[in-house]
Formats: C-alpha cells, structure tokens, sequence
C-alpha cells in the first residue's frame, strides 16, 4: 500500500468553499483550484493507494472542501482540517468536523505564533482533551523553536497521535545543533514523523544529498515505524509551488535514500500510515 499522508486542495468556489487567510500575516492566495479530482488522477498514474488532505492556509477554518471530497471518495481520502486555536469554541468546532463530516484529523500552525506559545494556552485545555477522546491524528507545521510546546502536548496526551509535518524544516545553514530540539521529540512515542518537503529544504538536485544528514539522524531517532511519506500540491500545482512531481517523491524514496532498507521504504511509503488510520 501507498500513502501520501499530505497534500492540500482547494476549490475556489465562494460561499460554498469560501478563500481567505487562516495565519498571522498571511498574504498568498490562489488564481484557480487545485482540485481533488486533479489528485485523484494522479494518484491513479503513479499507484497511490490513499492520500490524506490536508486544508490550506488560505481556505478559512472552513474545512467543507475536504470534508466533502472524503464523503466523495472514502476509499481513497483521509481529511485533515484546521481549527483555530485562539477561537474559544475550538473544543466544540472540532467535535463537529471530526463527528459530523468526517474528518480524522486537524493540522495546527505552532511557527505562525513566533511571539506565543499558541498550542498551551490554557484555554485550549479543553481541545486537546476533545482530541483525544474524538481519537484524532494531529499534525504539526513547526520548527525546532516549537518542539518545547508539541513535547508538551505529547505527555499530557499520550493517547493522541502527533505527527510533526515536513522533518519540523532542518536549517542546513544553521547545522544540526539548533535542531536537535526535533530529533529529541522522538523521545515521546506518541510523536511520529513526516518525512515530506525535502526538495525544499535541500540546495541541491535530487536526490537532495545534503539534506540526508538530518533524515538518517531522524530516522534513527524515529525509526520507520513512525514515519511516513507526504508530498504538497496535486497535479501542475506541484510545478507552479516549485515541488517535485508525485513520480519524483516516489523515486525519491524508492532510489534516492539508499540507507534505507527495503522493509524501511515499504513502511515510509504506506505501512505507517495505513496503522496510524486505519486504512486497507
């Protein structure tokens, strides 16, 4: 089985799939969907089994694209949304995207709040305890500078996956010291990994030699059990946001890697997220 457990699509299509900013600051909008219809061929292409969606940044805390494209394909798609974590209805909002329309999961944003520690405000108590009773997956977009706060949530959850999105963005410039914080998360099991994004983090070519350093240290922190393979953008998309293609992320893998062993790369590619969702 193969699984990217992380691509974004977007319709543009308001009221119904509203556009605006969810972040701080946020200025980046799209000229024209990116579809989950898109995605799905794609997928079909290249033989990806399921894909976890993931709601962009600049779709709202409306999460009704993907919600919907799950209820559309439930065979194929896992749905992630956002909630905001300074609403103070956050607990209840979740309940009903996770109940209600089917979602399995949320995404927060801990690196766009540089100024707080957004994931322990006391008044998100609440959530994190709807969370893990819901039996949700979460997932990180962070640096090393928030690891403090997502080992936190960690122990004071223990039955709630984490996951930390695309390595938790290694420095290369800064070296491996300012990011041992991440590598440390492994210490807490409930804390799995993306392996996503490494094309982006990298300053050279595939396959992006550079950046091995910091996978192979992951790695043998996090092991493959607890870590799994995401990509970003579906169809042209990928091009247009200066990602590889989906073929691309597979080879990268599959032949790019070569201190992974076979049985690792079947487990990057699929085996933990099909456990991790409950996917066959």
């Amino acid at each position: 089985m193969v699984v990217d457990t992380h691509v974004h699509v977007w319709e543009i299509d308001p009221p119904r799939y509203p556009i605006g900013p969810t972040a701080p600051n946020w200025t980046a909008m799209p000229d024209e969907p990116g579809t989950a219809d898109e995605l799905l061929a794609e997928m079909d292409a290249c033989g990806v089994d399921w894909t976890v969606l993931v709601q962009t940044s600049w779709s709202t805390w409306d999460n009704g694209y993907i919600a919907d494209s799950v209820a559309r394909f439930p065979r194929r798609f896992v749905g992630h949304g956002l909630v905001d974590p300074l609403a103070p209805d956050n607990a209840a909002t979740a309940r009903y995207w996770v109940r209600d329309r089917g979602l399995a999961g949320f995404r927060f944003h801990p690196l766009y709040y540089p100024d707080q520690q957004v994931l322990l405000r006391p008044e998100n108590g609440p959530l994190w305890e709807e969370l893990e009773g819901l039996g949700a997956v979460v997932q990180f977009h962070m640096r090393a500078a928030d690891a403090a706060q997502v080992a936190a949530v960690a122990r004071r959850h223990r039955r709630l996956p984490l996951i930390v999105d695309h390595l938790g963005y290694p420095d290369l410039q800064a070296g491996m010291a300012p990011f041992q914080p991440v590598i440390d998360l492994a210490r807490e099991p409930n804390i799995h990994l993306k392996l996503s994004d490494v094309a982006g983090r990298s300053r050279e070519g595939f396959p992006y030699a550079d950046v091995h350093p910091y996978l192979m240290a992951l790695l043998a922190a996090f092991g493959a059990e607890r870590t799994m393979w995401g990509t970003g953008y579906p169809g042209h998309h990928r091009a247009r946001h200066q990602w590889p293609t989906l073929d691309q992320e597979l080879r990268l893998v599959r032949e790019g890697l070569p201190f992974l062993r076979s049985h690792e790369r079947d487990q990057i590619l699929g085996g933990t997220a099909a456990a991790l969702w409950s996917l066959r």
